[in-house]
């Protein structure tokens, strides 16, 4: 079986082509997204055997989601089958000082409609080392929760480390809401990804000396903020993404690794971005490649992030990029340099 599971939702992505606006014209671009899916693709394109854990529906839309995830490698026999309906969203690029526009259509999806009948955990966490799931998947609905819980169990049973990116999404749940949930299912995480305004938005805490829409972002603070939810819930490590928006075309990209000792800032990188969706999910795959192999805290938020740097490089939410091309940038060459 695989050696990392990853579980949560995959949609269709609708998006005008370049930096168009909704409807400008009649195209569409169609592609396939979501939080565990990308981090699932991004573990594949490293040579990690990963397998991604969902349910949908058995019609040519359901069946080309599948075989996106097929195309890169990632396993995808403990899918289920059934219900009536793909996610979708449709996503705007935002260039400049006019930001990115995300639009759900996600109501009773196949995955929000499951049921924990759905999922043997004991057969789909046989042989494997690592689970990975985003504050995304239980803001589908209570039900979604419960199938959470019962994959942490399961999880946490087996000795299986587990991954969560807290990703805070207002049009999906409260922050209250989002609060008691993750309170819960964060007993069982060893490995927190958060990002500058997650932890905030779901747990009230928060970085001081930064105003993250003023573009001024104090990366010191994030020490407290780490160290905080480490100590709230027991977390063996905790990732912060540190994102400095300049605008939408121009960001600043590092992050912080804390291990309970250590705190470990990476280098920063100025992105002119292509595409930033996915770029935390790219975080997240590379951090996950680079524990289970055994780099040090430093090399490991390195990794991470200049994997992520790449993703913003890159068009749709899937993270393109092999273990050469992001080592070769965490070692310090970023030229851009044409390779013959």
């Amino acid at each position: 079986m695989a050696k990392v599971i990853t579980f949560g939702e995959i949609m269709l992505r609708l998006a005008p082509n370049g930096y168009d606006r909704f409807f400008q014209n009649d195209r569409m671009q169609a592609t396939f997204g979501g939080g565990e899916a990308n981090v699932a693709v991004s573990l594949a394109n490293y040579g990690m055997d990963v397998a991604f854990v969902t349910k949908l529906p058995e019609h040519a839309i359901g069946q080309a989601a599948v075989n996106s995830l097929r195309r890169y490698g990632v396993d995808t026999s403990q899918i289920v089958r059934g219900g009536d309906r793909v996610g979708i969203y449709y996503l705007e690029k935002g260039a400049s000082q006019r930001g990115s526009v995300c639009i759900y259509d996600r109501a009773h999806s196949s995955i929000q409609d499951a049921s924990a009948s759905d999922f043997d955990w004991d057969t789909i966490f046989a042989g494997a080392e690592w689970f990975h799931f985003t504050g995304i998947t239980p803001a589908l609905g209570a039900n979604v929760v419960a199938i959470c819980r019962e994959a942490c169990r399961a999880a946490k049973a087996k000795g299986v480390k587990i991954s969560c990116d807290l990703n805070y999404r207002g049009k999906l749940w409260t922050r209250d809401e989002a609060r008691a949930v993750m309170t819960d299912l964060c007993q069982y995480v060893d490995v927190c990804i958060s990002n500058e305004e997650d932890a905030k938005d779901v747990f009230g805490i928060e970085a001081e000396n930064t105003d993250i829409y003023g573009g001024k972002l104090d990366k010191e603070g994030y020490r407290s903020v780490a160290k905080q939810l480490a100590d709230r819930f027991g977390f063996e490590k905790v990732a912060i993404t540190l994102r400095t928006s300049i605008s939408a075309s121009d960001n600043d990209w590092a992050a912080m690794l804390y291990d309970g000792e250590k705190y470990c800032f990476s280098k920063e990188y100025h992105l002119r971005i292509v595409d930033r969706v996915g770029g935390g999910d790219s975080f997240g795959g590379g951090l996950i490649y680079a524990l289970l192999n055994g780099k040090s805290t430093q090399d490991a938020v390195e990794f991470a992030v200049a994997a992520s740097a790449l993703k913003h490089s890159i068009e749709g939410d899937y993270n393109l990029v092999t273990v050469s091309e992001v080592e070769k940038l965490s070692g310090g060459d970023g030229s851009g340099r044409v390779q013959r």
